[in-house]
């Protein structure tokens, strides 16, 4: 009886704290996209090549994969020219590809949104879907060559118009790719992904799973679609709500390490709960907003146990240094240095922090 009262306070509490924070906006409410990628009935339907195209709905990336080797460069390229947003956004195909599906796609699209992602064409953009409020993601290094690869997953209020935003940037997928890459292994990739809906504001999207169930499904066909290119298992940091995606995925996501930020929580009680074989580390800072929020799960609200927490079982990351909700990879903190460690798989461990131990050559 007391821990059901001790329940139902911390779900007043929680609900208390999302509604002083942002309210129930139903304005803000998202609904989740899902499916195959814009444009799958007219590539359905196309027999340019003289035999059937692989499903996007239906078909494995494997089997993506498969089908690609077995065409000419010719044919691969008149796939992408035909139908970019198809091949852009399908695990399986070549990475080249899609960089240039991708590319197409934007320079054809004239929403001021994408404006900046268009703008430059040596960016590498791995996916890119226009539907709602946009989804992108981008790599940085070679990640065809690379023998280390993280995948950067975000939280609220990121979509492909704030992707790159210039205010607040280690707060962004972009911004945080772009400092865990300059601090990591000259052989190493990071991908910075917003293959998700998230949530806006800080309402009942962001107090319920809905959004993380399906972005864990599109995470997981995304790291899937990775292993069919030959691509190493990533390790892959969750920021935020982007740590309650990671952990609907845990079970079935190509992982070595999972990274977890500023989390509200995983939808576990601990790292047991995840069904993983990759080694679960958290970090959260000492004035993290985040630690308002109650670790609480009740009748559909909240995220469950802190994984920073001692009973939850992950292995801490310092994050003393680190300022705030969006601090964690800001350049000197020693939270963006202990992440290198472990993207690079340099890292050692003192008791139960991880430490920054650079192989040789060290960072960038």
């Amino acid at each position: 009886m007391r821990r059901y009262a001790r329940t139902l306070v911390a779900v007043a509490l929680a609900t208390t704290v999302v509604a002083g924070t942002a309210g129930w906006a139903s304005g803000n409410a998202q609904h989740a996209l899902t499916g195959p990628p814009p444009g799958t009935a007219a590539w359905r339907s196309d027999h340019v090549l003289g035999r059937e195209l692989p499903d996007p709905a239906r078909d494995t990336p494997a089997q993506v994969a498969l089908f690609f080797r077995g065409l000419s460069e010719k044919d691969r390229r008149t796939l992408a020219v035909r139908h970019p947003l198809v091949v852009g956004n399908l695990d399986g195909a070549p990475l080249e590809l899609r960089y240039l599906a991708n590319a197409l796609a934007l320079k054809a699209d004239p929403d001021p949104r994408y404006a900046s992602l268009a703008a430059d064409p040596q960016r590498q953009i791995l996916a890119f879907d226009p539907r709602g409020r946009g989804q992108v993601a981008e790599v940085f290094g070679d990640l065809s060559t690379a023998h280390r690869v993280s995948v950067v997953v975000p939280g609220s209020d990121i979509d492909a118009g704030t992707f790159d935003r210039t205010n607040d940037v280690y707060g962004t997928p972009v911004g945080m790719a772009k400092s865990l890459y300059a601090q990591t292994g000259r052989d190493s990739a990071v991908i910075a992904w917003a293959g998700y809906t998230t949530p806006v504001g800080v309402g009942v999207d962001a107090a319920t799973g809905s959004l993380a169930e399906a972005g864990a499904d599109r995470l997981t066909r995304f790291t899937d679609g990775l292993a069919a290119d030959g691509v190493p298992a990533p390790v892959v940091f969750c920021h935020s709500y982007g740590s309650v995606v990671c952990g609907l995925a845990a079970s079935r996501l190509r992982a070595t390490d999972l990274v977890v930020l500023g989390s509200p929580g995983m939808r576990a009680d601990d790292v047991g709960d995840l069904h993983t074989g990759a080694r679960v580390w958290a970090a959260k800072d000492p004035d993290d907003w985040i630690d308002d929020v109650p670790n609480v799960e009740f009748a559909g609200l909240g995220h469950g146990e802190d994984p920073a927490s001692a009973a939850f079982g992950a292995r801490r990351v310092p994050a003393e240094d680190a300022h705030g909700h969006t601090g964690y990879f800001a350049p000197g903190t020693e939270s963006l240095r202990a992440f290198a460690a472990i993207a690079d798989g340099t890292f050692a461990v003192d008791g139960p922090y991880a430490v920054a131990s650079y192989a040789e050559g060290g960072p960038r």
